[in-house]
């Protein structure tokens, strides 16, 4: 099979199963309405497990842009094939998310919250906070990538690899995933939400283009740093991009704590 269609394929699967799990939770009428977060964060991390074991012998099955780039950064994939693998994976999320919409075709109508629906095809942050927001994306794929290096999930000689990565992705959706719902992934968020704004979905509201450069900007930023960490502190591989990028995150974590910091004084003197 060849690469560009194993890795849209393998995204495909992922946001099928994976989308799918959070239309049945949040959409009306269906009979997995409101049963949770619990059952949302096995759904995804199942949707990874198929994703990989359908294409991993192929492509490694990244079907994820932030795990591409980690790996190209750490110098474990090509730079070459970078953009011909994101292209697949955004494709691939995008069919996805257009499969969803027709597997709950009846219950759209019935589903009156705008921001459910939308909850089915990307994510939404708990609180809405940028530079928080950023910085929780960016801890969920620095795990996600330091957890990829650690279990070996590139070398899929193993049959229970894919199953253990889809364990790391719940493990990070339970712990660390409600802030934002936890993207880790452009290309599951940026590919569905280009879906939510081009379906016919019935009162469907905004696709928040607003907030969509968060769960690119970080993922990206935190499965580079993700990468280039393992390689500086279990290699011994410290490159100028990772101290540079080590400085990049300090000055986010600062801002972010300084600004929710600067929220918490503010709220006081209004109280005072």
């Amino acid at each position: 099979m060849p690469e560009f269609l194993a890795e849209l394929i393998g995204t495909m699967i992922l946001i099928i199963l994976g989308g799918g799990v959070v239309a049945g939770v949040v959409l009306k009428k269906s009979k997995a309405e409101g049963t949770g977060w619990v059952l949302i964060t096995i759904g995804w991390g199942l949707g990874v497990t198929m994703g990989v074991y359908a294409v991993g012998q192929f492509t490694g099955a990244h079907i994820n842009p932030a795990v591409t780039l980690g790996f190209a950064a750490a110098g474990e994939f090509p730079w070459a094939k970078v953009p011909m693998y994101i292209s697949a994976q955004l494709i691939g999320a995008l069919i996805g998310a257009v499969i969803v919409f027709f597997n709950y075709l009846p219950h759209w109508k019935e589903t009156e919250d705008k921001v459910a629906k939308r909850d089915v095809y990307c994510t939404t942050p708990a609180i809405r906070s940028q530079f928080s927001n950023l910085v929780s994306e960016m801890i969920g794929t620095f795990v996600l990538l330091m957890g990829l290096m650690f279990i070996g999930a590139n070398d899929f000689t193993e049959g229970l690899n894919p199953l253990i990565v889809g364990l790391l992705i719940v493990a990070i959706g339970m712990s660390l995933g409600g802030t934002t719902g936890y993207a880790i992934n452009p290309a599951r968020d940026l590919g569905p939400r280009i879906a939510h704004a081009l379906l016919p979905i019935p009162e469907k509201g905004r696709s928040d283009w607003g907030y969509s450069w968060i769960p690119v900007v970080g993922p990206i930023l935190g499965g580079i740093y993700g990468a280039l960490f393992y390689n500086a502190m279990f290699l011994g591989e410290f490159s100028v991009l990772f101290w540079t990028l080590s400085a990049v995150v300090v000055f986010i974590f600062i801002g972010a704590a300084a600004t929710e910091l600067r929220k918490e004084d503010t709220s006081e003197k209004n109280f005072s």
